[in-house]
């Protein structure tokens, strides 16, 4: 079973409130987003985004040029779904994003629980090339992921753990890193997960 097809049986068997990952509210994502000083009008992309609530809560802060990109169409289906008539404020992209051309420069690559499932090097080189080519120069870069001593697996995958120092070396001279946050995330089931969460400027 492949990435894509892993992730559309999980989203095809499961309501999105029973996965682990589920927040009823991003908060720590609102927050750091909201230190960007965006204008309402400013670009961000959610890849992972799925299920995610965190478009509503954006629709609902007056953003209003929003991309969701997810590998499953079941994911995004769900977020259309709750989301009704809003669901045509926000352009939606079914793709694996380690193949991803992105048709604009965006303001905020958001990513929470994407990168750490890219156990392959040449995986992660992907996803910096596509990173890289996607956020404009002084753009912001929100990375969650499991921290060192953490879950090394979910949904049944193998994850990488990251700590500040590990995730700098990873993205390299291009980012700098502005904030750092720790989460303790219970899912639905009442398990603990330790989350770091970066936020990084994409340097001149």
């Amino acid at each position: 079973m492949n990435r894509k097809e892993h992730w559309e049986a999980i989203y095809k068997s499961k309501s999105p409130v029973e996965v682990s990952w589920y927040q009823q509210k991003p908060t720590i994502s609102l927050e750091l987003i909201a230190k960007c000083l965006l204008s309402t009008a400013d670009s961000i992309i959610d890849v992972g985004g799925g299920s995610s609530t965190l478009c509503d809560n954006l629709l609902e802060r007056g953003y209003n040029h929003l991309t969701v990109l997810d590998l499953s169409a079941n994911a995004l289906e769900h977020s259309k779904q709750r989301l009704g008539d809003k669901a045509s404020l926000i352009e939606w992209q079914v793709e694996d994003v380690t193949k991803f051309s992105a048709p604009e420069y965006y303001d905020i690559w958001h990513d929470r629980a994407v990168f750490h499932f890219l156990t392959d090097e040449s995986d992660r080189k992907k996803y910096k090339d596509v990173l890289n080519a996607s956020v404009k120069v002084g753009g912001h870069i929100i990375i969650a992921a499991f921290s060192i001593g953490g879950p090394t697996k979910c949904s049944g995958l193998s994850i990488v753990q990251y700590d500040e120092t590990k995730l700098k070396t990873e993205l390299g001279k291009n980012f700098t890193l502005v904030q750092q946050r720790a989460e303790e995330h219970i899912t639905p089931t009442g398990n603990a997960q330790v989350f770091g969460y970066y936020l990084f400027v994409k340097n001149a």
